[in-house]
């Protein structure tokens, strides 16, 4: 199976495939998308909404991973972000109507690393343990996609609360315990 992930934004935007073949997981491909050569924020939903498109016709993922909204401290910066999200979903629904997952950032840093608050080093020398080659992610915003793949690869069919969100596993995730539900799936 191939995993899209995806780091919304409203101003650049990180995307990452992986394929999953058995038990083991490849790189396939990441990058960064950037919108902020558009002055309008309105115009740029819409080169949101076209790059999402580009993105699933090239790739044809077969499940579409998406990190959750975040808290932040400025309301303005948080609207632009759900609707830059908006954006993202609506093109992901087009061809992948309940094939698109949502996880908090929280759940990923867990599922990747084992901590749930793990800085980018941590998240980035995970992935390659797992990916298994020596990646150079040229941005944050590409090795976090990978990571929310990665997340998503590792949590199919683990149960969802009423949200949406990915419950943990008992005992909280760890990428040990992602491993071992992975191996009675």
């Amino acid at each position: 199976m191939l995993f899209l992930g995806i780091d919304p934004g409203s101003r650049k935007a990180g995307y990452g495939l992986i394929k999953k073949e058995g038990r083991k997981f490849h790189y396939v491909d990441s990058g960064s998308l950037r919108y902020d050569k558009v002055p309008s924020f309105l115009d740029r939903l819409g080169l949101i909404y076209e790059s999402c498109e580009e993105i699933i016709k090239k790739y044809e993922p077969d499940e579409i991973a998406i990190e959750s909204l975040i808290y932040v401290k400025s309301v303005p910066s948080l609207a632009k972000l759900a609707q830059a999200r908006g954006a993202m979903v609506a093109a992901f629904m087009k061809t992948h109507q309940q094939k698109v997952f949502e996880y908090s950032p929280n759940l990923v840093k867990s599922t990747v690393s084992g901590h749930g608050h793990a800085n980018k080093e941590s998240i980035d020398k995970s992935l390659k343990l797992v990916l298994g080659q020596d990646l150079d992610f040229k941005s944050h915003d590409e090795s976090d996609a990978l990571a929310i793949a990665l997340c998503h690869a590792l949590m199919r069919g683990v149960p969802v609360t009423k949200k949406g969100h990915a419950k943990a596993l008992k005992g909280g995730t760890s990428l040990k315990q992602a491993f071992r539900h992975l191996e009675k799936s």
